[in-house]
């Protein structure tokens, strides 16, 4: 599985991992409120009828108050006709001196001293679930404090199973959705992997044509400069040699950027940039642009080197080619995230740019301007290939280039 398929397979299992997870909780969630609800119900009928739940119709009405209420379904959950005979529960009451009295009491899992124990350590509480399957309320009346506890733990059964085939189906499903990812993404970008081995084909061919006949040209013109001396013919041919070499120059680092053995070193990515600046602040003279660095001090990473260094150069390059009047380099370490950002005035558009990195890609302020695109797409890979990425855009007539790693 190669990295286009990998980070399209593990970018939509995300998505799915995600979806499924807000799905089912919002569903378990629901479930869960829908059983607490159906409790309160309960023990609000039997605060209302002081303490003993009777199944009378007349106060059969509840449903109406119920935000989960679903027309035709009155005879179900708490408004059973039978709820009077299997309803499990216990009412205490309990005057301003502490003295309890037992109201009602059909439970069978406890005797009447615990169950008058249990409602007086709920007192201070309103309504909620205690020992996990009960729900209680605590509710005044007549000047005495009602405690009504109600065993749910058969009306549980089902929200807890939902629970685990829940769990047990998000599971299978993120498996099945990862095979099923894997064969379509195969699929998908089966087209893409032979359009781009067909391009690295090319450039490969490019090369080689183009590398035999500029060696033999050059050589045949030094050969002409020898015998008649350089005249304008030669020096045009010289140039435009040179011009072709280094696109030819080009076309190779790209090529050998996709070659998959890595040199990990240790990069000292602030003497990199220093130097490359330095190297080129004669071309910043010559065309008057004002140089502004701030390179932070000892900024380090480890990657392949000779990589970096070439994707610094291109992006100091880029400044030379088409800052106006200034251009910025900064250089800065933010915890673990180092962020290396050119800046200089443009005249292109305000918005995203980022299409420059792709091959063969120029903009229109790069009219007249030697190379074939490559250079930035270049960046774009070695940010890549060191974990990291790239952006452009335009602000306020400012170009900003940001590699982050």
């Amino acid at each position: 599985m190669n990295k286009a398929v990998r980070k399209f397979v593990w970018s939509a299992e995300g998505a799915i991992l995600i979806l499924l997870t807000v799905l089912l909780s919002v569903i378990n969630v629901m479930n869960f409120a829908m059983a607490s609800d159906d409790a309160d119900q309960l023990t609000q009928r039997i605060a209302d009828q002081d303490g003993m739940f009777r199944n009378d119709r007349q106060l059969r009405d509840y449903h109406r108050k119920d935000p989960f209420h679903i027309p035709g379904f009155d005879n179900m959950g708490p408004y059973s006709p039978e709820m009077d005979f299997s309803l499990r529960y216990f009412t205490f009451a309990f005057d301003k001196d502490g003295n309890s009295e037992n109201i009602t009491f059909k439970m069978s899992s406890l005797d009447e001293s615990e169950a008058e124990s249990w409602a007086r350590s709920l007192i201070g509480g309103k309504t909620g679930w205690t020992r996990e399957t009960y729900r209680y309320r605590v509710y005044k009346a007549n000047d005495k404090t009602y405690v009504t506890v109600i065993d749910q733990g058969r009306e549980l059964i089902s929200p807890y199973r939902i629970l685990i085939i829940s769990v047990i189906g998000w599971a299978v499903l993120l498996i099945l959705s990862f095979i099923i990812l894997m064969m379509v993404g195969r699929r998908i970008f089966r087209p893409i992997e032979e359009s781009d081995r067909k391009q690295k084909q090319f450039i490969a061919n490019v090369e080689n044509e183009f590398r035999v006949p500029l060696t033999v040209i050059n050589a045949n013109t030094e050969l002409i400069e020898r015998k008649h001396g350089p005249d304008e013919t030669t020096n045009t041919i010289n140039k435009q040699v040179r011009r072709m070499t280094a696109t030819v120059r080009e076309l190779s680092s790209l090529s050998v950027f996709e070659e998959k053995d890595k040199n990990i070193s240790t990069i000292h990515l602030s003497d990199i940039l220093s130097s490359v600046i330095d190297s080129r602040s004669a071309d910043f003279e010559q065309k008057n642009i004002r140089l502004v660095c701030e390179i932070a001090d000892d900024v380090i990473l480890e990657g392949d080197d000779a990589k970096m260094k070439k994707a610094v150069s291109e992006i100091v390059d880029n400044a030379v080619k088409f800052a106006g009047t200034e251009a910025v380099f900064r250089l800065q370490q933010n915890n673990k995230r180092i962020i290396l950002t050119q800046e200089n005035d443009t005249a292109l558009k305000d918005g995203s740019i980022d299409q420059i990195f792709d091959r063969f890609t120029m903009l229109e302020n790069a009219n007249g301007t030697k190379g074939i695109g490559l250079g930035l797409s270049y960046v774009k890979q070695t940010a890549l290939a060191h974990s990291g990425r790239v952006s452009a855009n335009v602000k306020n007539g400012r170009f900003i280039l940001q590699m982050s790693l």
